[in-house]
């Protein structure tokens, strides 16, 4: 994954949550070390028990001059409720990393712990940005089509699950904010925005959906192509799809089961018999391209988008290479001032 457009990026500082993976500090830690090595124009703020991470970074190699820690003696758990957890633990690690963001200590958050601990911990410490009534959490997802400038495989999709029930202002915030996010990342002028409804034709959908798709149709700005389907999702039919949270969830973790399917079946194929182990030998080139594009460590991690402040969010089963990929993508993000076009594309 490409650092940034152009040749000297500007210096950012990027405060990670280390506490609270499935995998663990260490796994976090060793991906801010690898991104003290391969970007140097990224320096990363390691939030969370100072004695795991110092652990962590003496059997890791790094570049200590781009790594500093911030003690947290609190984490939220995988396992808790948010609000809860939150009240009980003020000074958990993703709390105390987002109020470090949003004292100007680091320019942006990256977190692979709790997402409903995370998006609170963001909504008490960061501005929505005006005009913005919700936030929307991102995902990307793998499409068989490729798009932008680096021939990205990747789709968004928002929102998967920050506003349960949105109302026709909120789907079309979403577009925008979606269209700016993937105009950045997948350095795509134009992306093709769609909503998710059950039939393409306008007056398809529930009311809301219907209103966002007659006022998204006179956006000039934004380049509406209409409803999508589900069936659309994994085409590529669209850059940016837009819908409410409990769809948008629902479809995540759909995609999600996909890629482990796919994994799945591979696996079961290649102990059933020699016959097909043969077979996938010779599929081996297409089978691994279908892993890749369904690989969610590629891109690292999706944005919580509505706020002033940057929050990518990484899948909590991330290893250090996702880790430094999600990294990687705040930084690009913010050098791009991913606020400033959201703000721009919501006045227009």
């Amino acid at each position: 994954m490409e650092d940034m457009v152009g040749t000297q990026p500007q210096p950012v500082t990027i405060a990670f949550d280390v506490m609270g993976t499935d995998h663990g500090p260490a796994e976090v830690v060793r991906g801010a070390a690898m991104l003290s090595l391969e970007s140097p124009h990224i320096h990363t703020l390691l939030v969370g028990d100072r004695t795991l991470i110092d652990d962590a970074l003496a059997e890791t190699k790094h570049n200590g001059e781009r790594i500093s820690v911030q003690h947290a003696a609190d984490f939220i758990g995988m396992d808790e409720k948010p609000g809860e957890a939150l009240a009980r633990k003020p000074n958990a690690s993703v709390a105390v990393a987002a109020r470090l963001v949003a004292e100007g200590e680091a320019q942006a958050l990256v977190s692979a712990g709790n997402t409903g601990a995370g998006v609170l911990a963001c909504a008490r410490h960061f501005q929505l940005i005006p005009g913005v009534r919700r936030a929307a959490l991102a995902t990307v997802y793998p499409t068989r089509s490729v798009r932008g400038a680096k021939g990205d495989p990747f789709s968004l999709i928002l929102d998967v699950g920050a506003t349960v029930e949105a109302t026709a202002d909120d789907l079309v915030t979403f577009a925008v904010m979606g269209s700016a996010y993937a105009r950045i990342i997948s350095q795509n002028e134009r992306p093709k925005v769609a909503l998710l409804s059950n039939g393409i034709e306008p007056q398809k959908g529930p009311p809301r959906v219907v209103e966002a798709h007659a006022r998204l149709s006179e956006m000039k700005d934004i380049h509406f192509i209409g409803n999508v389907e589900g069936i659309d999702i994994p085409k590529g039919t669209a850059d940016v799809i837009v819908t409410d949270g409990f769809v948008g969830n629902v479809c995540l973790k759909m995609l999600e089961g996909v890629h482990d399917t796919v994994v799945e079946l591979a696996q079961y194929a290649y102990k059933e018999s020699l016959r097909w182990r043969a077979g996938l030998a010779m599929l081996s080139s297409g089978i691994q391209r279908i892993k890749d594009i369904t690989d969610w460590n590629q891109y690292g991690g999706a944005p919580i988008l509505g706020f002033d402040k940057i929050f990518i969010k990484a899948h909590g089963r991330s290893k250090s290479r996702a880790i430094a990929n999600a990294g990687k993508v705040a930084a690009k993000v913010v050098s791009n001032n991913l606020g400033a076009a959201i703000r721009e594309g919501l006045k227009k």
